[in-house]
């Protein structure tokens, strides 16, 4: 569905302004969205999932853990498909405010593509490289778009998102290094030549929603507070957004429509989108790819 159709739709929760910042700027900060008990209920079965970490020694298709990550000290990066392993978060995913939000910036029909929990670790959780997400799971359009959920204060010691606005709008990066291997971020002449002096950190407070468009390039920066930032995300798209490739990260969810109906018909943007690795046989996490340790 184009903009000029979504916006069509009265919005549910979103005010015309925000609409419109987020189709000019690409992405939206929505401080304090989620309410406390929405909090608490995400709190409690993540602080499960890490007690259940503690068993963990290596990573695999769920668990991205640090290299000094212990059943004494567990230390992650990632639970990979959050929404498989406790109801609360496929709940939260499909059953909350935030499929009303996602309808009011691709449509009335939604479809659910994927779901990860970035924790970005106390004193060192890593950096994540500037990057685009379509090119690891190309569609037919480029609705899909990110919400991310601070489960607490996030401050800019933190680690942040960092997105650049408006780069939606211009050509998608070439993600793939010059010897033909899947970098997942921009090489190093692609990313010291980018103009970041618009560059905007989205910190908030718990509760508060970030939202970036699959084409907007964004990063974040090593966590070196006391403090960890637990990131919740969901990948969403418009119905008729159909994918060229398999999922990186898969769901018993994926395709799922959380809001609305099935589209009859796809939704085909012209403009090119590049094709990543074949994920079929198996995937690390972006952590992994960016700091070269599955090559």
């Amino acid at each position: 569905m184009k903009v000029d159709e979504i916006i069509q739709y009265p919005p549910n929760t979103l005010s015309d302004d925000q609409r419109h910042f987020y189709f000019e700027n690409g992405y939206l900060l929505l401080e304090s969205a989620i309410p406390e008990y929405w909090l608490k209920r995400l709190r409690a079965v993540t602080d499960e999932m890490i007690e259940f970490s503690r068993s963990i020694s290596v990573s695999d298709v769920i668990w991205d853990i640090e290299k000094d990550h212990s059943s004494e000290n567990p230390r992650l990066r990632r639970l990979t498909s959050p929404n498989d392993q406790s109801d609360t978060y496929w709940e939260f995913a499909s059953n909350s405010l935030i499929t009303d939000i996602v309808a009011d910036l691709v449509g009335p029909d939604v479809k659910f593509h994927h779901s990860k929990l970035n924790f970005k670790w106390a004193h060192g959780g890593e950096e994540v490289k500037w990057h685009q997400d379509i090119q690891f799971w190309p569609h037919t359009n480029y609705s899909p778009l990110t919400v991310g959920l601070y489960l607490y204060d996030c401050s800019p010691e933190q680690g942040p998102l960092v997105v650049l606005p408006k780069s939606h709008k211009h050509d998608l990066y070439d993600q793939y290094n010059e010897s033909g291997q899947w970098m997942g971020c921009l090489n190093i002449d692609d990313a010291s030549n980018l103009d970041t002096t618009h560059a905007t950190e989205l910190s908030g407070p718990a509760g508060s929603l970030t939202i970036h468009n699959c084409r907007t390039l964004h990063s974040s920066m090593p966590n070196r507070s006391s403090v960890g930032r637990p990131l919740l995300l969901n990948v969403y798209s418009s119905a008729d957004a159909m994918p060229y490739t398999p999922v990186p990260t898969p769901s018993k969810f994926y395709q799922t429509i959380v809001r609305g109906k099935t589209a009859r018909w796809a939704h085909h943007d012209d403009r090119p989108c590049q094709i990543p690795p074949d994920w079929s046989g198996g995937y690390t996490s972006i952590f992994a790819l960016q700091q070269e340790e599955a090559r």
